[in-house]
Formats: C-alpha cells, sequence, structure tokens
C-alpha cells in the first residue's frame, strides 16, 4: 500500500482516472489549474429542515467522520446536528449522514475547565455555541464553546480525528471522554478505557441500536502529558494514582475525564484519535500510518488539514465547470462533496476489517460499509461508475465478501451489521451494473452467484414471488414496495445472465421482472396490494400514506404507480393507450398532495402527488421522455434544481440519504440521469451549466456544452454528439466513456420533436 493509499483508503476521484490530476475549473470564463475548489463547499447547506447532513470535518469516502454532536435526540438530529440547535456534548468521531435513523457518534472527547460536576451526564458538561462562530469547511470544522471559552477545530484522515483545542488561561483544562452517549438508537454496552501512558488512552466502545452488534476500538495520542484519570460511573468516581494514570476500567455509564492542569491564555491541547472495528491494536496501527510524517514525526494539525483539502480538491477537481451563477457552484459542489462521504473505508490499515459474520478478518484490497442502498442504487452507484470506476470494483468486493459472509447481497449495511433496512435487495442493482459496464477488480463469476442468490431467499416475500408470482398483502406488509424493488433486481440480474451467456436464467428473471403487473389495477390505473384469494385490498385511498403503510414503503399509490423504471414501456402498455399513461403522468404533478394525520415526513419536497425527497420518485419524471415527451422531463428537471436545491442550510427538500439526494442534484445539473441504474443509458433533462469537462477512460474527457443557457432557456432545441447531429433522448455510459463533445443547443420553448421519434426514445435495454 503507497503512502497515499496509506492515507486516504483509495486514491481520490481525480486521481483514480487518467489525466485529472491536473484538473482545473472555469468560472465565469476564468481558468486556473490546481483551482480551491473547496471553497465553493458549505457542509452546512441541508443541515436545516429533513436533510441529516453530517456537518464536520472528514476525507472523501473515509472511516472517520468528526464532528460536533448536538444534545437533541429528535428525529431530525440523525447525523447529530441540526442547523436550529446550538448545544455540543461533545467532538464525535462516527456519524451518519442524511440517514432517517439515528446511530453512531462513538468516541465524543469534550474540552472542559474548571469543575467537574457529578453525576456526569452529558446535560451536565454540555455548552451552548454560536453558528456566527462557527466554520465548516471540507475537511475541516471549528467552533467556540461559550461556556468554557475553548476554541475546538477538527480535521481528519480515512481513519483518524485530529483535534486542536485552544483555552483560556486555566488552572484546570481537562478533556473528558465519553464513550456513553451516541446518537439516536445506539445504546452503549460493554465500555472500556485505559490510560497507556501519561499521554495515550485506548479503549472501545461496545454498542447496539440500528447497527445490532457496533464495535469502535481506539487509541487517543494527546500533545501534553496529562497527570491522571478519573472515571465517574454514576455518582462513583475512581481516582487515578497521584501523578501516575492508573489502568482503569469504565462501566457503563461512565465518563473519563483527563486533568491536564494550568495552561496560559491561548494554551492548546491536540488530540489524534484513530478508530478500528477490530481492536486496538488496529487502531495503533491506524495511528501509526495516518498521524506520522514520512519521517517519523507527528504530523501537525496545519498539515493535517490542508491534506485533507487537498483530498477534496482532487475529487472536486474531476469536473471543470463553467458558468457565472456562484449559488449553482455551491450547491453542486457541495453536493459532489456530499456524494462522496459513503460508502466508508472499513479496514485497518494491516487490511483487518470486522466481517459480516461476526469474526474478525483481512483482505488485501478495501473494505467498505455503510451502504444505504435502498437510496443509493438510484443514483449514487450509477455516479461512481463514472467518475470513480476503480472504487466500484472496491464496493462490489465488499458486497461478495458480505455474501460469503452472511449469505446474501447486502440490504443496509452497517458497521459490519446488516440491518434489513427498507424494502428490497437493492445491491442486485449496483452488482448488475458493475458487469454490464465492464467495471474491472472483481470476480464477475462470484458476483453473478451472489445475484442470483438473492432470488432463492425465502424471507420478505421472495418465497412467494416464486410460487405466485406476487406477495399477498395479507400476509406481508408493504407488499407493493417490496415486489416492485424484486422486479427491478430481476430485470438487472436478467440483463447481467444476458451478457454472460446464460440465455435460461435471462429468460426466467425477464418473466419475474414484468411481475409488477399483478399490482396494476385497469379499472383506476395504480398500483395496489392484492389479497391471496386474487382481490384487490379494499378499502382503497390512492393517496393515503404512512410511514410504513399496508402496501407501500414510505409513499402513496400514486407515487408507486410510476416505480418501474426497468420497463417503462411494459408499463405505459397496461394503459389504453400512450396518451392515457401521459394524462395519468401529467396528474401525478397536478393533484394535491394529501397523505393525512399519520402521512410520512419523508415525503416532501412536492409538486403535486410527486416527491422530490423521498428517493422511489426519483426517475418518475423521466418516464415522459420514454413516452416521446422529453421536453416535459426537461421543464421538471430545471423546477426540481430551482426549487429544492439551493445553497442555504434548509437546501435539502428531504433526507441526504447517503449521498443519493446529492447524486440525483449532480446528474441533473450535468444535464442527464440514469432513469434505469442499471441499463447505461442517461436520459437527456435541463443542464444548469454553460460547460462541463470530466476525465474518462484512457485518458479521453467528455464535454457537455449548453449553449444559450439560462434561466429561461430550459429546453433542448437540438443537439449535436462529436460534431454529428443528436436526436436521441439520452446518451449511453459507452458513448460518456469513449469521450467527445454532447453540445445542446438551448432555449425557452420547447422542441416537442427533440427524442420523440419511437427510434429516439430510451428504452429499457440499452446496454
Amino acid at each position: 500500500m503507497n503512502l497515499r493509499q496509506t492515507l486516504y483508503g483509495v486514491r481520490g476521484v481525480a486521481l483514480a482516472l487518467a489525466g485529472a490530476a491536473t484538473a482545473c475549473t472555469s468560472v465565469g470564463g476564468t481558468q486556473s489549474s490546481g483551482a480551491d475548489l473547496a471553497r465553493y463547499v458549505d457542509p452546512r447547506i441541508g443541515s436545516d429542515a429533513h436533510g441529516h447532513v453530517f456537518v464536520g470535518a472528514n476525507v472523501p469516502f473515509g472511516g472517520v467522520q468528526l464532528g460536533p454532536t448536538n444534545i437533541t435526540q429528535d428525529w431530525d438530529w440523525c447525523s447529530g446536528y441540526h442547523a436550529s440547535d446550538t448545544t455540543v456534548v461533545g467532538f464525535a468521531h462516527t456519524h451518519l449522514s442524511g440517514t432517517g435513523i439515528g446511530d453512531k457518534g462513538d468516541v465524543l472527547l469534550m474540552p472542559l475547565t474548571g469543575r467537574v460536576e457529578t453525576p456526569v451526564k452529558a446535560a451536565s458538561y454540555l455548552s451552548t455555541y454560536s453558528h456566527a462562530r462557527e466554520v465548516a469547511q471540507a475537511g475541516y470544522y471549528r467552533t467556540h464553546l461559550d461556556r468554557y471559552d475553548v476554541e475546538a477545530e477538527l480535521t481528519a484522515t480515512p481513519r483518524t480525528g485530529f483535534h486542536r483545542y485552544t483555552f483560556p488561561a486555566t488552572d484546570s483544562a481537562r478533556v473528558l471522554v465519553n464513550l456513553f452517549n451516541g446518537i439516536g438508537w445506539d445504546a452503549a454496552g460493554r465500555l472500556q478505557i485505559v490510560a497507556v501512558n501519561d499521554s495515550t488512552i485506548e479503549g472501545y466502545r461496545l454498542s447496539r441500536g440500528w447497527a445490532p452488534d457496533d464495535r469502535v476500538y481506539f487509541v487517543a495520542e494527546f500533545s501534553r502529558p496529562f497527570s491522571g484519570l478519573t472515571v465517574y460511573a454514576d455518582t462513583t468516581v475512581v481516582p487515578a494514582r497521584e501523578g501516575r494514570p492508573e489502568r482503569t476500567v469504565i462501566v457503563p455509564n461512565a465518563y473519563g475525564v483527563l486533568d491536564f492542569g494550568a495552561l496560559p491564555e491561548g494554551g492548546q491541547i491536540e488530540a489524534r484519535v484513530a478508530i478500528s472495528g477490530v481492536s486496538t491494536a488496529g487502531a495503533k496501527a491506524n495511528l501509526l500510518a495516518e498521524a506520522k510524517s514520512g519521517d517519523g514525526r507527528v504530523r501537525s494539525f496545519d498539515a493535517t488539514r490542508s491534506e485533507a483539502r487537498q483530498a477534496w480538491n482532487d475529487l472536486l477537481g474531476h469536473m471543470r465547470v463553467e458558468t457565472e451563477d456562484t449559488a449553482r457552484l455551491r450547491s453542486f459542489y457541495t453536493a459532489v462533496y456530499h456524494a462522496s462521504f459513503f460508502p466508508s473505508i472499513f479496514n485497518d490499515v494491516t487490511g483487518e476489517y470486522r466481517r459480516a459474520d461476526g469474526q474478525n478478518g483481512r483482505d488485501t484490497s478495501d473494505i467498505y460499509t455503510i451502504f444505504s442502498l435502498w437510496d443509493t442504487y438510484r443514483a449514487a452507484h450509477p455516479l461512481f461508475t463514472i467518475t470513480a470506476p476503480e472504487r466500484v470494483g472496491g464496493f462490489v468486493n465488499s458486497f461478495i465478501r458480505i455474501y460469503e459472509q452472511q449469505g446474501k447481497l447486502p440490504v443496509w449495511h452497517l458497521a459490519g451489521n446488516e440491518t434489513n433496512c427498507m424494502v428490497g435487495v437493492p445491491s442486485v442493482q449496483v452488482v448488475a451494473d458493475a458487469i454490464l459496464k465492464d467495471i474491472p477488480g472483481f470476480d464477475v463469476e462470484k458476483a453473478y452467484e451472489a445475484m442470483v442468490g438473492y432470488s432463492r431467499l425465502n424471507d420478505n416475500g421472495l418465497r412467494e414471488v416464486r410460487e405466485r408470482g406476487y406477495i399477498p398483502a395479507d400476509g406481508q406488509w408493504e407488499s407493493v414496495a417490496k415486489a416492485l424493488e424484486y422486479c427491478i433486481s430481476d430485470w438487472s440480474v436478467a440483463q447481467a445472465a444476458k451478457k454472460l451467456g446464460r440465455q435460461e436464467d435471462y429468460d426466467y428473471f425477464m418473466a419475474r421482472s414484468k411481475n409488477y403487473r399483478h399490482y396494476f389495477d385497469s379499472t383506476d390505473r395504480f398500483m395496489k396490494g392484492r389479497l391471496a384469494d386474487g382481490s384487490w385490498r379494499r378499502p382503497f385511498n390512492p393517496l393515503y400514506s404512512t410511514h410504513r403503510s399496508d402496501d407501500y414503503c414510505e409513499g402513496n399509490a400514486w407515487q408507486y404507480t410510476w416505480m418501474v423504471p426497468h420497463d417503462f414501456e411494459g408499463l405505459f402498455a397496461l394503459f389504453p393507450s400512450a396518451e392515457a399513461a401521459e394524462a395519468k403522468l401529467d396528474s401525478t404533478f397536478t393533484l394535491p398532495y394529501d397523505g393525512g394525520p399519520d402521512a410520512s415526513p419523508d415525503i416532501s419536497g412536492l409538486i403535486g402527488q410527486y416527491a422530490q425527497g423521498n428517493e422511489p420518485n426519483h426517475s418518475t419524471i423521466y418516464a415522459y421522455a420514454y413516452l416521446g415527451r422529453q421536453w416535459k422531463t426537461a421543464q421538471l428537471a430545471r423546477r426540481i434544481m430551482d426549487e429544492f436545491f439551493t445553497d442555504r442550510p434548509d437546501g435539502l427538500c428531504g433526507n441526504e440519504d447517503c449521498g443519493q439526494m446529492s447524486a440525483w442534484y449532480v446528474f441533473n445539473a450535468l444535464g442527464f440521469y440514469p432513469a434505469n441504474p442499471a441499463n447505461g443509458a442517461f436520459v437527456l433533462g435541463s443542464p444548469v451549466f454553460d460547460r462541463v469537462t470530466f476525465p474518462v477512460s484512457g485518458g479521453r474527457e467528455f464535454t457537455v456544452v449548453a449553449e444559450n443557457n439560462g434561466p429561461q432557456n430550459i429546453y433542448i432545441q437540438s443537439a449535436m454528439l462529436n460534431g454529428e447531429p443528436y436526436t436521441k433522448a439520452y446518451i449511453t455510459y459507452r458513448d460518456i466513456m469513449s469521450g467527445g463533445e454532447l453540445r445542446l443547443v438551448m432555449g425557452p420553448e420547447p422542441n416537442e420533436s427533440f427524442g420523440a421519434a419511437a427510434e429516439d426514445r430510451p428504452r429499457s435495454e440499452m446496454l
């Protein structure tokens, strides 16, 4: 493993692709090589409303997300932070971003002055802070703790968090180590803290919550010696030996306080905290690899901060953008930033990691975790196949290991744990997409075995799919949502089977992929629950929605009727005519939404029934292009970007969901989107930039030019691909990766003939 791999896990996006290391940006028509694009990143975008984004310090795809944790534990604090809050109970080394469930928040450090109140609890030592004195940047975070007059700064490498605390003049500088408190569902189990010497502690935090068996081991090294470690367990004080820290075990509901004595005004304490999912030995190896310079000296906070910013600039510099709209730049580059947190590196620099079967293992390749697949299979993972194909092999390898260890592909994997959250087995689509696009770096035969294996499972309605062709609504919750997700997975397996020459498998899975027809009621043209006797569930209200309703998952019949992105043509054929399908689709965007008193809060970002704030809707607007109405796709794409993605703290209309919401925006800002996430076709929408260029394979570049682009000029009038007239409403992955230029002429009125001919419309089987 070379130095850059040691520091950043896998090379940044720009370094992973030929020609990207010299990327430059063009803003307002002025080009500058090696530009500091990180200045356009505002980590607080999406930290208000229901965005749930992480705010703090990290590096691309890093295992450490080091940032402040507020004391509030409500739903909008799933990341531990919300813009409405001004409390902090510590700076934790692990956070989720954009999820709808809270967890993690491991190993909180908090600088203190003065007497420690007992019993020690988060509420007894918290401090307030002001957003006016807060700085959040790519790879760096700073805030001022009002209660203690301490300035706290944070930065990170993939597996190590760096803290710098600047104190006022005090005779009692302390750092509290809180292993008890986590975020959301997280509940502490076994905890341990040990003073190794007068400047180093180590220990572990074993907790349960969304991840039922979460293990975080740590080693923390301080820049100053401490005189003692005191452990507080409820009201019991376990003192350290005078002048020499005692090896002490923390019991549940315990906190450790390190006493650093007197400091002058401006005195500083730095901490370097490495984590591991395997052992304190692994954490120590991570610390040695990531907190030391090449000559063995301790890496300074400022040098680490500079390296972290450079890592983000390497990734952001993958795209050269031309625009006069700086607000768009902030939204765009922050979206690229947010889409690059997860999946996160999970193995130590030694290769060791915690396996899905609860054992410790070792792998020579990078192993990842935090797979929010019900969300990210739709756009984030297809985005990685363009911007970071080398990472995709690592993601699929991680899937294969999980399959080998737990007997099935991941559903929603968190810290080595299968949470089985949401519906379907969406990793199937990610694996198929990688096979179909010839992504290197994984065993294709093993990956295919894992995909086919999903269909043999018996839980969550899969047995009923095999035996009946549909999931009876009186036997399974969320039957429609599950079945439609399985149809997408079955279609994806079929395409991989076709590519690999497995005709029998292709025929079988293609037939299964059309099971969505069992749920379509031709009398009112809605997808709805079907009972074991073949009848429809009654009563039926297409507006009805709860967080977990009888037939849908975070949605209603209006929204799920269009959740067939793998076969829009087949769906339209169920209507009396294409005109009837289009009229129904039009109504989706005009009929006012009213989900009732128990409606899911995830249904947000509304245009009629359409909910941009929730992932099952993310392909809906592209159905128009399959009907030959690309201009309607363009109109809605631009409207959604204008209304629901801004550069303010409330600039996301729903949960970020580990990068999916931002990936949707990144694709649409470029001017195209993978409506079917595994068929290699990107439906054209309405680009917001005048020009975007990014490197592709073989040292080539691909450029999208939007002539006459502007707030009113949102419709494609004509197109050229590599200098030749282009009339299709889509572009393929192979076109993009071959390099060249897509030139779009934009105008204020629809050109209804663009992409309208049958041969110019996107279709299911593109690759």
